[in-house]
Order: C-alpha cells, then sequence, then structure tokens
C-alpha cells in the first residue's frame, strides 16, 4: 500500500496533477486523486513527510527535469508539475517543522532590483523546498540594502538571486559587492540564474554558481555538500 501510494504520487507530480480536478497529460487520470489527496492518504497511512518528499516529489521532479531538458516538456508542463509540488509541501512543511527535521540549509531567494520576473525563482523555489531546503523567497524587484540585512540577520547557506534582463543582471554584481562591503561574502554562497546570465558572467561578478535552472540548482547545491 505506502508504495502504490508513493508511485502514485510520484505519477501525478509527472503529470502535473495538484488536485482529482487536474486533468494532466494523461487523460485517463481525470478524476482520480491528485498529489494534494494522495499526499494526504499517504500521511493517514503513516507515510513519513521524509519518505514522501524523497520518493515521490523529488523523484517526480527529477524525472519532469529530464522531460523538460529534452524539450518532451515544455515551461506550462513544469510549472503545473512544480504547483503541484508547492501545495504538497504546503501540507508536509508543519509536520516537518514539529518534528524539528534537519533542514539541508538555508536559502534566500530574490530577483533583483529593477526586475519584476518571478517565474523562474519560483520554480526554483518550489523545488528547493521539495529537495529539503528551508527557503525565505524575498519576491521581486529586491534592492541589494535589503538582500544584504536578511543575509546578515538569518546567516543563510546559500543566496540565490534571478534576473531576466540584461539591463537588471548588474544588480547582481551589486549585491554581491554590497556583500562583500559588508564582511558577508564568504559567509554565503552566491548562486545566480535567470535568461540574461551565463558562467561567464557569475565568473565575471564573483558568484559561486551559475545555474540555468531549478534542477541544475539542486545539483550544484549537492556538490557544495560533498565537496
Amino acid at each position: 500500500m505506502s508504495e502504490d501510494l508513493i508511485n502514485m504520487i510520484k505519477e501525478n507530480v509527472i503529470q502535473g496533477r495538484k488536485t482529482r480536478d487536474d486533468i494532466g497529460i494523461d487523460e485517463s487520470l481525470s478524476g482520480t486523486p491528485g498529489v494534494v489527496e494522495l499526499t494526504e492518504s499517504a500521511l493517514v497511512n503513516n507515510i513519513s513527510p521524509e519518505v514522501i518528499i524523497a520518493q515521490a516529489l523529488t523523484a517526480g521532479m527529477r524525472v519532469v527535469g529530464e522531460k523538460f531538458s529534452t524539450k518532451e516538456y515544455f515551461i506550462p508542463d513544469m510549472l503545473a508539475s512544480a504547483d503541484a509540488v508547492g501545495a504538497a509541501m504546503d501540507i508536509l512543511n508543519p509536520l516537518l517543522e514539529a518534528s524539528n527535521v534537519e533542514t539541508k540549509g538555508k536559502f534566500v531567494i530574490a530577483t533583483v532590483k529593477g526586475d519584476i520576473h518571478d517565474i523562474g525563482k519560483n520554480i526554483v523555489a518550489i523545488l528547493l523546498k521539495g529537495a529539503g531546503y528551508e527557503v525565505n523567497d524575498l519576491g521581486i524587484d529586491v534592492p541589494e540594502d535589503k538582500i544584504v540585512s536578511v543575509v546578515r540577520e538569518e546567516q543563510p547557506d546559500y543566496l540565490g538571486l534571478s534576473a531576466l534582463l540584461t539591463t537588471t543582471m548588474v544588480e547582481m554584481g551589486v549585491v554581491i559587492k554590497a556583500l562583500e562591503e559588508n564582511s558577508l561574502r564568504d559567509k554565503v554562497k552566491v548562486l545566480i540564474g535567470g535568461a540574461a546570465v551565463s558562467d561567464d558572467y557569475a565568473k565575471e561578478i564573483g558568484a559561486d554558481a551559475f545555474c540555468a535552472d531549478g534542477f541544475q540548482a539542486i545539483k550544484v547545491l549537492e556538490a557544495f555538500e560533498t565537496a
């Protein structure tokens, strides 16, 4: 029963079905329980949040990432799956907090000053939560002084900066310089992402890594942990 539920949650993540009202990629699943209902059923059947996250949510999104990279899936498909995972995490987070489960690390994420694009950032935040990180999403159009203040107060392990435009990506360098001026740069790993940036730009401004998407961000973090 437990294995069946886990597999069903994973499959519904891949299908992008948050609730039974969603059709998904495979229309034959229409009307059957989605990720939310199945996650609730799993908890009733005493399946731990950690197992649900690792074997169903994260495993499902890994398949979605593979389909996205081979262009079998497109952004709307990935968004639907990420939304389903986000809904499941809303159910699981209170239980994780109550049981004092140790997170993999604290991650602050923000779209930099002057940029109001957040789809990519939101997907990254959801994927990181599903992978076991504690995420503080500061939102869009965030000035460097606020980011510096949050880094100083919360002491996160990681900072993610997002920018879609070439006109706003320069703010990433401004943030890193501000962290240096406040003696905080060596206390946090900085990851950057967005359509406008690249590996070369990450090196140019002194970021620790460039991540093309949320799936790569998780791989980068795993590499940091094993380094």
